[in-house]
């Protein structure tokens, strides 16, 4: 296994920048790192789109986790998002610590919706305004982590 790699970001497709932001900033504590627009032919290059693309990156932080959110300005870009189920290879979901009692009670106001269904009493499931699944766990949960 290689030493000299680490984690670096999780990139997230959204369609309203600001909505989003706002949904992971004052609802999980993330802070705005920086953010970029990049030039279409890099866009284009690198996420194998078709010109005009017009991406706008926002960088949030929390802790050490770096989540990346990608807008594309033209339209013709932007698709509604296949709803996942976990059957199906690939990422499933990001979780989260937190308050759950909190946040679940202020997860529709932020746009998203929590997933009723799922709530095992010590975890539940929401999706965020661009139907991202993410798991909600204790803050218990994440110190046990911290420990390993």
């Amino acid at each position: 296994m290689s030493e000299d790699a680490v984690v670096n970001h999780v990139g997230h497709c959204v369609a309203d920048l600001a909505r989003s932001r706002r949904f992971y900033e004052e609802l999980f504590g993330f802070e705005l790192w920086y953010e970029l627009d990049i030039p279409d032919a890099a866009s284009a290059k690198l996420g194998r789109l078709e010109p005009p693309v017009g991406t706008k990156l926002s960088y949030l932080r929390r802790g050490t986790f770096v989540l990346e959110l990608i807008s594309h300005t033209d339209a013709s870009q932007q698709r509604e998002p296949a709803r996942r189920d976990f059957n199906e290879r690939g990422l499933t979901h990001i979780a989260l610590s937190c308050d759950i009692p909190a946040v679940r009670a202020r997860v529709a106001d932020y746009g998203g919706e929590v997933l009723t269904d799922t709530d095992l009493g010590v975890a539940v499931f929401i999706r965020d305004p661009d139907g991202q699944l993410l798991e909600l766990s204790p803050m218990s949960y994440a110190e046990r982590v911290a420990e390993v």
